[in-house]
């Protein structure tokens, strides 16, 4: 690589940065941003400029926000998804029926996306939005893919991204780990106790192609007073493998791809 093709690479690894840390600081000023980037205010600044003039940002007095042009880039990902396409009603349903919050998790580069969202008439408040990212190791949804990725993938992505805590339940050990992922193999099925977020369960179920390759995961999540005891792991596992067979029966039929 050359000398200008690394300034380039450089370039763009600023303007990614800055573009992740006015989504984690939902808009900042110029000094706000190059403090918490550890780079200079007129490389901030010079960059800012830039994404204003093509329209990624917007300018608020100080402060600078991400623009809507992103959403489009984002509905468009989303809609290309034959996942997507089957689960959506699948998600409103569930919804509808638990009175919980239902998510749609994909795996991309070794984290989980949420790829739709539905919200019951129970529903609580969720630290997620449809296109957020998570760590696998930690939900009912990660916790069912990861069970059904190859051990060369898991290793892998573990090695990128550790097993970090989200809450003071999280499994943060790999023997520990490992020995719930063969559990969620045999039962089918994947708990999410407190693990994500304390005082929320839930219960996940892969969604399987033909040769077992995960594409996702559904769960019903909801608070612990109501995500217990046959509830959480009767009635609420039965609606899911209700909806998971109509997502897989839909995705491995070759008359309606």
């Amino acid at each position: 690589m050359g000398d200008d093709d690394g300034i380039r690479v450089n370039a763009l690894k600023t303007t990614n940065d800055i573009v992740e840390a006015l989504d984690d600081l939902n808009g900042a000023r110029v000094t706000e941003l190059a403090e918490y980037l550890d780079r200079p205010q007129s490389v901030v600044h010079n960059h800012l400029t830039t994404l204003k003039q093509f329209e990624y940002v917007v300018q608020e007095g100080n402060e600078y926000q991400l623009s809507l042009r992103f959403l489009k880039f984002g509905e468009r990902v989303r809609h290309r998804s034959t996942l997507y396409d089957f689960a959506k009603s699948e998600v409103q349903k569930l919804a509808e029926e638990s009175g919980e919050l239902i998510t749609l998790l994909v795996e991309e580069h070794g984290r989980g996306i949420y790829l739709d969202i539905g919200q019951g008439s129970q529903d609580i408040d969720y630290p997620a939005i449809t296109g957020a990212r998570t760590y696998l190791h930690c939900s009912a949804t990660g916790k069912s893919i990861l069970a059904h990725l190859p051990e060369a993938e898991v290793d892998a992505i573990i090695d990128k991204h550790g097993l970090p805590a989200q809450s003071s339940n999280t499994i943060t050990d790999r023997s520990e780990l490992d020995e719930e992922l063969e559990t969620i193999r045999e039962r089918g099925l994947a708990f999410d106790m407190e693990e994500f977020r304390e005082g929320m369960r839930s219960v996940g179920k892969p969604i399987l192609l033909q040769d077992g390759t995960p594409i996702g995961a559904l769960s019903v999540a909801g608070p612990v007073h109501r995500m217990k005891d046959d509830r959480l792991h009767e009635e609420m596992p039965e609606l899911l493998r209700q909806s998971v067979n109509v997502v897989e029966l839909n995705l491995n039929d070759p008359n309606i791809q």
